[in-house]
Parts: structure tokens; sequence; C-alpha cells
């Protein structure tokens, strides 16, 4: 399982999202809030690595101090091969938002991966689609009920309010100190 920095959604953001879970849950279909973890909650993914060093934490200060800053979720994002399919809402990515995600790639880049492999190409900058993950693994007839149910036309709007360090070997995630914590 790959370990990640990541934004943590403000209470009424992330309750939002929560939402959208328990409807997919009432439908019977695929979910993020069936994620057996304490630490599971809906998080934007800023960088994943094989590993990232605990020694990042500290080197991630300035970036954490940067928070909160708003942001939007939006349209509907589907990533897939056409078998199985990840739902996802947009991250709206804002100036700042993409700031933050270089400035965070850039800080981190010395603690990541074993053997120095480097940041998952997917959140690299240039290469990264910021979302936040409603359900995976739906098969094309979930995934046209799951658009189908989900009123994803209301934007949420709200802040992201804290970096986090999320460690699976673990199973725990670290929150960075800054201005919102």
């Amino acid at each position: 399982m790959a370990h990640s920095l990541e934004l943590i959604l403000d209470d009424p953001s992330d309750q939002q999202v929560r939402d959208e879970w328990a409807v997919l849950a009432e439908a019977g279909l695929p979910h993020q809030g069936r994620v057996a973890s304490t630490t599971n909650r809906p998080h934007v993914t800023l960088i994943a690595a094989s590993t990232i060093d605990p020694g990042a934490d500290a080197a991630l200060t300035p970036a954490a101090m940067r928070l909160p800053v708003d942001m939007m979720l939006g349209a509907p994002l589907v990533f897939g091969n056409g078998r199985r399919s990840t739902l996802a809402r947009l991250v709206v990515p804002t100036t700042e938002l993409l700031s933050i995600h270089t400035q965070v790639d850039r800080l981190a880049a010395e603690f990541l991966g074993r053997d120095s492999s480097p940041a998952f190409a997917h959140t690299q900058p240039g290469r990264w689609t910021p979302h936040v993950t409603l359900a995976r693994r739906l098969d094309p007839d979930q995934l046209a009920h799951a658009l189908g149910i989900l009123d994803l036309r209301a934007e949420i709007a709200g802040s992201f309010v804290a970096l986090r360090r999320w460690d699976p070997d673990a199973g725990v995630d670290h929150i960075l100190p800054g201005r919102a914590c």
C-alpha cells in the first residue's frame, strides 16, 4: 500500500463527502466509507510513494503553515479502463493549490521511497489531477447507477485545513502542525 501526503477537508466539507458515500452505501454500491480504518476520511492525495520517511514531517512545516486555504469540489471524474472505474470529485485546481502541491513535492522529495524512488508519476506536478475519491472498483452498471443517484451538480465549497502523512504500514496518520491545528 502506498504512503501518502494528503490535504484534509474542513468538517462541513468532510461531512458532505461522507453524505455522498452514504448515498452510495444505501444503494448497495461500492464507496470509500466502507474502508475499515479509523483514519479513513475524505482527502486529496498530494504525493504517493512506496514509503515516506517520517523526517518529512518537519520539512513540510512551511507547506502546512499555509493552511487553511479555500477549496472547491466540482464535477465528477471517472478514472479507469472501462471494466472497473474510480468515481471521484474534481478539486478545482486553484493557483494556491497548485503552488502548495509543488511545494510539498519539492520539500518531500528527499524523504520518498526506498532506494530513492520518486513519488508515483500520477502525483507529480504536471501530471496530478486533484480529486476526492467517492468509490473504487465500480463496474459500468454500478458507475451508471452511482452517477444517476448522486447530485454531483452541486459544488462543495470549503477549505483544506491540514496536511497529513499517511503511513499504511503502521495504520496511522500524522497531522502536521500548521496554523489550523
